[in-house]
Parts: structure tokens; sequence; C-alpha cells
């Protein structure tokens, strides 16, 4: 039973390669986006209920979550008809978390993925506005903010010794 949030984890790496084998416009791939999202609230949440919440777990998390983005983010890119702004918008979110990964590895030696609310929140808004991009930009736009925010609070995080807050170890608590 305390193995099950990080098979959910691992379920939802591989229903977002499963993903990529699905059409779009079928009703397979959009099961399986619905799974996986649910899957994502899901580990969470049963990692507390059950008390058993791990450095390895949360990393399995963040790794599941990166994968799932990626995969949606291939399938889906090339058909959503977005503006250039919003493009250069998401671009420099990116940047932002990429400077925040490479300041852990400077600062701690390893990468630190800090589970905050906002974070939390920019997962869930993107996964119920990508489905919305049809109808309007604008649930996309709400979550490019709080995401923009997400990802500088979680550089403030990092710089400010947050691997002690988010399960990871300081280098000075050994590796």
């Amino acid at each position: 039973m305390k193995h099950l949030p990080n098979i959910l984890s691992s379920l939802r790496m591989a229903g977002a390669v499963a993903l990529l084998l699905c059409d779009v416009v079928g009703t397979t791939f959009w099961a399986l986006y619905t799974l996986c999202g649910i899957s994502d609230i899901a580990d969470g949440w049963l990692a507390r209920k059950l008390k058993c919440v791990t450095r390895t777990g949360a990393l399995l998390d963040s790794l599941a979550d990166i994968c799932f983005v990626a995969c949606c983010a291939w399938k889906l890119l090339p058909i959503l008809e977005l503006p250039q702004w919003l493009w250069l918008w998401a671009g420099v979110i990116v940047a932002i978390k990429v400077v925040n990964q490479l300041s852990a590895l400077v600062m701690y030696g390893h990468c630190c993925f800090p589970h905050t609310l906002a974070n939390k929140a920019t997962g869930f808004l993107l996964f119920i506005a990508v489905p919305m991009t049809v109808w309007s930009i604008i649930p996309v736009s709400i979550s490019a903010v709080v995401a923009t925010f997400a990802a500088v609070q979680e550089g403030h995080f990092i710089r400010r010794n947050a691997p002690r807050q988010t399960g990871n170890r300081l280098p000075s608590e050994g590796q």
C-alpha cells in the first residue's frame, strides 16, 4: 500500500508516453490525458494520507509531471494557435525554470523541485486550460500569470535553502 503513490506516478509517465501514440482528436488521447491529470492529484494526496511521503516519491512525481508536460506539448503545441506574445511568455517561464535548476545544481549539487502551492495551482490550471484553448486563449493566459509567479517563487525557495522544505537535502546534510 505504501508504494501506491509511486506506482501512480510511474503509471502517469507510461500514460504520458502513450499519449504520443494517440491521435489528439481521438477519445483515447483525452481519456489518457484525464487519467494522467487525476493521477497527478491522487499520488500526492495518497502519499500524505498513507503517511508515505518520501524524497524518492517527490522526485518521481516531479519527473512524471515533466514527462506529462513534455508529451502533451509535443502533441498539442503544433495544433494550438497561440499568439506570438504567448509563445514568448512561455519561453520566459521555461528560461526561469532552467535557471532555477542550474542554480540548484550549483548550490546543492542536485536539482530541486519545490512542490509549492503555486506550482500545484499552475499544474491544475494548465490541465484544465489546455482543452479550453480551442475556444479562447484567456485560460492559458491566466495559467501563464500563475506559472510566472510559481517559477519566480520556486527560484526564491531554491536560493533560500528550500531543499530542507521540499524533502531534498542540503549539501551540509550529506548526499
